[in-house]
């Protein structure tokens, strides 16, 4: 088996692994100023992607310009979520070169969508291919590959704890090759009961004291799991941006989420924003919690919200994501400062970090790689992958971690 690897080696973005010449796998961006994308060009017969996330999925309409129609295999949540991720990225960058695809390129990927089940085997270009729950996020899988000769295993994102969303993946197929995440390969994630009582104690506690908390979080995901959290705890919260759409859409396919009667309530005790006219500004002075978009403070309503509550020390600033190096949430959490309305202010609002992750720590991607010990260990999809790979083979493993543009024979 020939393994390709265009993006998301010993990186986080841009996921892309092309399988014997035909096969592609995701085929994401790295968010940024620009964005960047898979290397190379390729023409697959067939995609198969493995979770609606932009790092996997955000360039995916690129692969049907001119006269290509390659067929995408995805579940019913990550093709929802993709073509949602599309026309927001049209909205933000339209025709400029920040977008690598066109509106009629994201409407032929409705037409060439093949949606799957889990652990129902489908063809793709002369390959059988299986999906498996990675419990990341509703929808999210692990891509099982198999050329006749070859199963490789293609990890994607994955978890192996229980979420409120989601139930942590208990999947592991007979594989001889496995391309493994390693975002939080050097980390062991706070049990997650007790991360909750730390985030609810302090949303509480700022209210109480005349407060509002903005908690900042991914669309997908995140925002559902928070409003699982604070309906949960008998916390009243606003939800904005895209996170709004996302939650309906989810509640549209029960079978994807851990319990929908609880995301029912959790939706039910939010009060969505509609942003008309100055809500949003009057909502920011009230004691309350706003759960809304961007996760990292890189745009969306969060902007509207974060310079309304910025100046007073009593109101917070909650994240809840993994903040990237560069983004004005992270120069939030390391400075105290934040880039806002295209200046850089300080920020008197207490600015907190919440482990949500919805990633395996290093405990957990061992705990799934025990089960192939006989297998070759691909190391992708982090900030150390070469570091984490030298682990694995100090500890008996077969393990490597591939460059982007390099090809590997397995």
């Amino acid at each position: 088996m020939k393994l390709q690897f265009l993006g998301g080696a010993r990186e986080v973005g841009r996921s892309a692994v092309l399988v014997n010449d035909a096969l592609l796998l995701d085929y994401g961006m790295m968010t940024g100023n620009p964005p960047q994308f898979p290397v190379g060009s390729v023409e697959p017969e067939a995609v198969v992607v493995s979770h609606g996330h932009l790092d996997h999925v955000g360039a995916v309409p690129a692969l049907l310009s001119g006269p290509r129609r390659p067929p995408i295999h995805w579940t019913p949540p990550t093709s929802e979520l993709a073509l949602t991720l599309a026309r927001d990225t049209l909205k933000l960058h339209g025709n400029s070169p920040l977008c690598p695809f066109t509106d009629e390129e994201v409407k032929r990927a409705t037409q060439v969508s093949e949606t799957h089940g889990y652990r129902e085997p489908f063809e793709a270009a002369g390959h059988e291919v299986t999906l498996y729950d990675a419990g990341h996020i509703p929808g999210s899988a692990h891509v099982l590959v198999d050329d006749g000769e070859t199963r490789l295993l293609y990890t994607g994102d994955f978890h192996t704890d229980d979420q409120r969303l989601v139930s942590g993946t208990a999947a592991r197929p007979d594989a001889d090759v496995v391309i493994c995440e390693s975002t939080y390969a050097d980390v062991e994630h706070e049990p997650r009961a007790a991360v909750e009582r730390r985030f609810v104690e302090s949303l509480r506690t700022t209210v109480w004291e005349g407060g509002t908390v903005v908690v900042p979080a991914f669309a997908i995901g995140r925002t559902q799991e928070a409003l699982l959290i604070c309906d949960a705890h008998d916390v009243d919260c606003y939800v904005d941006g895209m996170g709004k759409d996302v939650t309906r859409m989810l509640l549209s396919h029960p079978d994807f989420v851990r319990d929908p009667d609880a995301l029912r309530r959790a939706k039910s005790n939010a009060r969505f924003v509609t942003g008309r006219d100055g809500q949003r500004k009057r909502i920011a002075r009230q004691n309350t919690v706003v759960v809304t978009t961007s996760g990292m403070l890189s745009g969306g309503p969060a902007m509207t919200y974060v310079p309304e509550i910025r100046t007073d020390p009593t109101n917070k600033i909650a994240l809840t994501g993994y903040q990237v190096e560069g983004t004005p949430g992270r120069e939030l959490l390391e400075t105290g400062r934040c880039e806002l309305d295209g200046g850089v202010y300080p920020v008197a609002a207490r600015a907190e970090y919440y482990d949500f992750s919805a990633h395996a720590d290093g405990r957990g991607i061992r705990a799934l790689l025990s089960d192939y010990e006989g297998a070759k260990i691909l190391v992708a999809h982090g900030d150390d992958c070469a570091g984490f790979a030298e682990e694995l083979s100090a500890d008996g493993l077969d393990a490597a971690a591939p460059t982007v543009g390099e090809t590997v024979q397995v």
